[in-house]
């Protein structure tokens, strides 16, 4: 038994990290783009006001997807450049540049994959209160109405919202993210619950106007991902999987028992009932709408043993561990062992919305560029995943993270992610040998992983 034929290969982006073209056709100015001008916020004082370019570089983008082999392609709407007030007049500009790659995107023989929203806030709403108004979910709801109305009549795949994990806990807590505050844990309880009305309002939208059969995802960044370290301790590695964190805004289980299962864990009511916003008599039903894909990003994690108390206890790293350009470990079982715990707790059929590595990449001497590291690092990954399958976890397909090197949120260019690397200086992009790599693998449906 091998990976299924229908599998959905893929890579993906978000628009605020590769777009460029800030101040183009109407855009205005994002949650991010104000977070990077606080000195010290981003590395190197950087911006994404131009970063790869794509808004230029559409058409070649797609063209060197192509010849990557790309079956799917997952992207994010602006939406400071869809309604640049946050809510009202519609920039018809800005709807023209997603209509024309999604054209090009089909005329290539790539299935686009549609994120509503991935971080960038219109900055109108953010001084507004953004998350942590009441009114956040009426706004996105709006918005995805003018989205779904524009696209539906060729986009079939929608993700509401990308790891809410990072955009509310490292945005409203540990200030690490825009807007970079750190407010009290009544404010953080109110913004996940409009997070989660949010994504709610967001389903409903796309299954009563899409044009076209439409299947939905929510997408979770994964904190306290787990690997038992023995046969001993799958039930230790399970149990933090599923915990709470104390930032808890950054636990993946507060968001998705609730979608999924229609109830916040019982660990988060325990803890923080006193300070939970009011939760309506049919909250959870709008919550908890069926949708199609259990959506995750996956990069690392660490090894967990049962510890003489019976509770799960992290298993030192040993020295010189193998890590990333990001010092994120190089844990391959997580694609085996998540996605399992994932599956058992939710049986919902996955889709690994993010998965890759930075590194160290430049242009050699022969103009190509080199990146060993990443081939083996997808290599090892995937075959964990193809175990997965094998054992009878439901995935339905893998987004590489990412299609280019891009702007990386507050590590700004430090980081390398892409299939493609970019010059960005100049903007001319070069297929890593990874690029060639997963186009191969692609090729063969994963035959020889």
């Amino acid at each position: 038994m091998g990976i299924q034929s229908d599998f959905i290969w893929g890579a993906a982006t978000a628009s605020i990290q590769i777009e460029g073209g800030a101040a183009e056709d109407g855009r205005a100015l994002s949650n991010w783009d104000v977070f990077c001008e606080i000195p010290g916020k981003v590395a190197d004082g950087e911006h994404a006001l131009i970063g790869p370019d794509h808004f230029h570089h559409m058409k070649e983008d797609v063209r060197l997807m192509k010849e990557l082999g790309l079956k799917a392609y997952r992207f994010s709407i602006s939406w400071p450049r869809i309604i640049p007030d946050g809510v009202g007049k519609v920039n018809q500009s800005g709807l023209q540049f997603y209509d024309e790659l999604i054209d090009e995107l089909l005329a290539n023989g790539i299935e686009p994959f549609v994120t509503l929203f991935h971080w960038d806030l219109p900055f109108s709403l953010h001084i507004r209160g953004g998350w942590l108004n009441p009114d956040m979910p009426s706004w996105i709801e709006k918005y995805s109405e003018v989205i779904v109305d524009a696209f539906s009549d060729r986009v079939s795949n929608w993700i509401t919202l990308n790891e809410p994990q990072c955009f509310i806990n490292s945005g409203y807590f540990l200030q690490s993210h825009a807007p970079g505050y750190q407010v009290s844990d009544r404010e953080l309880a109110l913004a996940v619950h409009n997070v989660l009305l949010s994504h709610g309002k967001m389903v409903s939208v796309i299954r009563s106007k899409s044009k076209l059969p439409s299947k939905i995802a929510f997408s979770q960044a994964t904190p306290y991902v787990s690997i038992p370290y023995s046969d001993k301790d799958v039930e230790a590695a399970r149990s933090r999987q599923f915990s709470i964190l104390k930032d808890f805004a950054g636990s993946a289980v507060i968001y998705t028992d609730p979608i999924h299962l229609g109830k916040y864990p019982q660990e988060y009511l325990d803890q923080y009932e006193s300070i939970l916003p009011r939760i309506g008599n049919d909250d959870m039903k709008l919550i908890s709408q069926p949708v199609d894909f259990f959506g995750i990003n996956l990069y690392n994690g660490d090894f967990v043993t049962t510890g003489a108390d019976g509770k799960p206890s992290v298993v030192p790293r040993v020295p010189g561990y193998a890590h990333t350009c990001f010092g994120w470990t190089v844990s391959p079982e997580i694609m085996y062992w998540t996605l399992k715990f994932c599956y058992e707790r939710y049986h919902v059929p996955i889709l690994i919305t993010e998965n890759g590595m930075s590194s160290t990449d430049w242009v050699h001497l022969d103009g190509k560029v080199h990146d060993a590291e990443r081939i083996d690092f997808l290599h090892r990954y995937l075959q964990n995943m193809k175990h997965a399958i094998e054992d009878g976890i439901d995935i339905k397909g893998y987004f590489v993270w990412s299609l280019m090197d891009n702007f990386e949120w507050a590590r700004g260019y430090y980081e390398r992610f892409g299939l493609i690397h970019v010059d960005y200086p100049t903007g001319k992009r070069t297929i890593k040998d990874s690029g060639y790599w997963y186009r191969d693998t692609i090729e063969s449906n994963g035959k020889y992983l």
